[in-house]
């Protein structure tokens, strides 16, 4: 799959055959994009040569975290989606969600959308630590989400795919952009689609990656309108009592329920079984199968075929993985996740 870099470069997809740390291989890919004298590369096996131990070093922190806390795959995978969505014209896939504040900036983890709610900062900082000392600033931190969220999937059960590679890191990062573009969990079925075709992608894309909420854990003051009968009326009644007993009893803002109550940590089409059957837990996910003719006929495809649901989440994670900052944007590979060289002690 070509980037979506659009500016004055080379785009390299080099070929190589690519067998990463589950074991599953794809086939050779080559393709070349030039403009003007430029070069710029994003390439499937990108560090087969510089770094081979990367793709092994990170599957293995992640196989180890997620064995101790199975929440931790969704907690990566929603690291990188996060990180990509804030809207290109800003930022896109380049580790700008990783920045911490200083008192002269102020990033992305304070955004709404992210504050106190995003999780796994400490893993990446593991992975980045482990692969300075094999490769010292080779791998970006942009593609150690890409790629952590990639493992994050295969073992929660789904399929793998092979990720582009050769991010840079941000410089920056906008908190603004974050508020205005990442989704919120009471969005409507118009305001979803607003929020994704910004971004180049489909009904589809939009359908196929809120699937990502297959796994993981939601808190239940991102679901309260649902419990207090604001947006209840396509609830099953059952679910709806189970999640009012168990925000009725403790602080919303840290109490968590799974976001699919069959299968929580397993990467399966469950979770858009659950969106017909009135389980969907915010209303972000219910409004799916219940506001929109055309995105309820997706999710029935997904119920009917699973195997269409993990072909096209991995064809939507190649596009979103591909989003890129604007024009002229300068980056660079960061020794610290959290901080930009120049800062860095």
């Amino acid at each position: 799959m070509a980037s979506f870099y659009l500016a004055s470069f080379c785009i390299m997809v080099l070929s190589f055959s690519v067998t990463f740390a589950s074991g599953n291989s794809v086939p050779n890919k080559s393709k070349e994009t030039c403009i003007n004298d430029a070069t710029i590369v994003l390439s499937f096996g990108l560090y087969q040569n510089s770094c081979p131990e990367a793709e092994p070093i990170i599957y293995s922190w992640v196989e180890r975290t997620v064995s101790q806390d199975p929440r931790m795959a969704a907690s990566l995978l929603r690291l990188h989606f996060h990180d990509c969505f804030v809207n290109a014209t800003f930022q896109g896939c380049d580790a700008s969600v990783l920045l911490d504040d200083t008192p002269n900036f102020t990033g992305e983890k304070t955004a709404a959308p992210n504050l106190n709610s995003l999780r796994g900062f400490e893993v990446i900082d593991s992975i980045k630590a482990d692969l300075e000392l094999a490769c010292p600033q080779t791998v970006s931190c942009a593609d150690i989400l890409a790629i952590a969220a990639r493992d994050s999937v295969v073992l929660s059960g789904g399929w793998g795919w092979e990720v582009q590679m050769g991010r840079k890191d941000s410089l920056t990062a906008s908190r603004k952009a974050a508020n205005n573009n990442i989704p919120g969990p009471n969005s409507n079925v118009a305001t979803l689609v607003s929020n994704f075709q910004n971004l180049g992608f489909s009904l589809q894309d939009m359908v196929t990656l809120s699937g990502a909420h297959t796994i993981g854990r939601a808190r239940c003051s991102t679901f309260s309108s649902r419990l207090n009968g604001g947006s209840n009326s396509d609830m099953n009644l059952d679910f709806l009592q189970s999640l009012q007993q168990l925000c009725s009893v403790s602080d919303t803002n840290t109490t968590l329920a799974n976001l699919d109550d069959m299968t929580p940590s397993t990467f399966d089409n469950q979770y858009y079984v659950n969106l017909l059957s009135g389980k969907g837990l915010l209303v972000s996910d219910q409004v799916l199968a219940t506001g929109d003719d055309n995105t309820r006929e997706i999710v029935q495809t997904y119920v009917d075929d699973p195997s269409a649901f993990f072909e096209d989440f991995k064809n939507s994670m190649l596009k979103m993985g591909s989003l890129a900052p604007p024009t002229g944007t300068t980056g660079e590979i960061r020794v610290n996740c959290r901080v930009v060289n120049q800062f860095n002690s």
